[in-house]
């Protein structure tokens, strides 16, 4: 069991750069499977959602090996079977791209239900609308997702009832190589979806649009390697945003970013009273005085995103005045309101809204990581608070951010990592 320990209250200083998109790089290293060829993929996170990954495609026989820090080599040449190993599966939601991928290529996959956080009900029911609607017959036999087309993958038009990222990049994959033309209608824009889009072009497919409501795949033949590389994780860069907006005279210097994947970030932390500089690859952020109080309502992009709400909500916490957070996407997302309300947070959940009511400062308080970014949101909160917090089950931060303690400890911040052996199991007292 893991634990990171934070000694906060002191400003945060200095450049932080900001490593691979997470869920890009999930999404492009299991289309590598459709490439049958070698492909090296640049800046690559490492982070322990790549390493199920990568064990993922590991057991499916394909070559993977990391040629430098943060270049990993696939080679799914001899790939030889459509069956996924359950176990890493069932620990990351974003393995059911191995269905997508799988049936892309043999026009059958078998793949255990995925994982990972909890976030209420979160159904795969437009992955399947769209993979039936390419031909496939779709069943869930023993907690697996059995996918055959024997008669191949046909071209289709689909139409999103909800707008999905999963789905849209999901449906992508195994349209690359069907017969005729597919053509998704509602689907969703966020810039991990472009990037798998242009990864795929480059090694050979056809499809436009991605970025818009309506993307056209024709289906190719095949595919080949290529060298690519990674965009950067704009859900990291806003968590350190954020931070530095967390502290009185902290200053940041965010390096490896895409400014205009921020915009909607930037725009609120401006509203707080935060200064952000803007420079071709990276932004400065620094908070001189008072937090200003705001309305956030998250939504897909580019609307403010629902992977920032838990991060924006310590922010809330310490603004002057009432705000409110409004989340538009996630059932259950709040569940983390009840670790930071033990370091004296005032807030109200009513279902999807939360009423937050500002306080001076936060103090210190065991906590626990109850999903990936709330586990971000504890580390921003302890950081701000003066005196020692420990952040507990942070196992589930280095799902997202590589090497989080050392960039933080880089730029100040006295954090330390420590891993408890799981027969010493932590409980937060009531």
């Amino acid at each position: 069991m893991d634990k990171i320990v934070i000694h906060g209250g002191k400003p945060i200083v200095g450049e932080i750069p900001v490593s691979g998109m997470k869920n890009a790089a999930l999404g492009i290293l299991f289309a590598a499977i459709l490439a049958e060829d070698k492909c090296v993929i640049e800046n690559v996170p490492k982070i322990s959602d790549i390493t199920i990954t990568l064990d993922i495609l590991r057991a499916m026989n394909i070559s993977v090996k990391y040629v430098e820090q943060d270049t990993v080599e696939i080679d799914s040449t001899f790939m030889n079977t459509y069956v996924a190993p359950p176990e890493p599966v069932r620990k990351m939601r974003a393995s059911y791209y191995c269905l997508g991928a799988t049936l892309g290529r043999f026009g059958r996959a078998i793949v255990g239900c995925p994982g990972g956080c909890d976030f209420g009900v979160r159904p795969i029911d437009q992955h399947i609308k769209g993979f039936e609607a390419l031909g496939a017959n779709v069943s869930v036999e023993c907690g697996n997702i059995e996918a055959f087309a024997d008669h191949g993958l046909k071209g289709a038009s689909i139409y999103m009832d909800k707008v999905s990222v999963g789905a849209t990049i999901n449906v992508m994959l195994a349209a690359v190589k069907a017969e005729g033309l597919t053509v998704i209608e509602n689907a969703a824009h966020e810039p991990h979806i472009v990037d798998t889009a242009n990864f795929l072009n480059a090694c050979g497919a056809d499809i436009s649009g991605a970025g818009t409501d309506v993307i056209k795949i024709r289906g190719v033949k095949r595919l080949h390697g290529v060298t690519y590389t990674i965009i950067p994780d704009m859900i990291e860069a806003g968590t350190y945003m954020c931070l530095a907006g967390a502290v009185p005279g902290s200053r940041l210097r965010i390096t490896n970013v895409i400014p205009k994947h921020l915009d909607s970030m930037s725009a609120k932390l401006v509203e707080m009273g935060l200064k952000i500089v803007e420079e071709d690859e990276a932004v400065v952020v620094s908070r001189s005085g008072d937090l200003n109080k705001i309305h956030v309502h998250t939504l897909p992009y580019p609307g403010f995103p629902t992977d920032m709400n838990p991060q924006i909500c310590v922010l809330l916490a310490l603004a002057k005045g009432t705000s409110t957070l409004t989340e538009g996407v996630w059932d259950s997302r709040f569940r983390y309101v009840e670790e930071l309300k033990r370091m004296g947070a005032n807030i109200k959940v009513d279902g999807r809204l939360a009423v937050v009511e500002g306080i001076k400062a936060l103090s210190p308080a065991p906590v626990r990581a109850v999903d990936l970014r709330a586990g971000a949101a504890m580390v921003i909160a302890a950081l701000s608070a003066p005196g020692r917090t420990e952040v507990h089950e942070a196992y589930h931060i280095y799902r997202g951010y590589e090497k989080i303690v050392e960039k933080l400890r880089a730029v100040g911040a006295d954090i330390t990592a420590v891993t408890i052996p799981d027969s010493v199991l932590y409980k937060v007292s009531n």
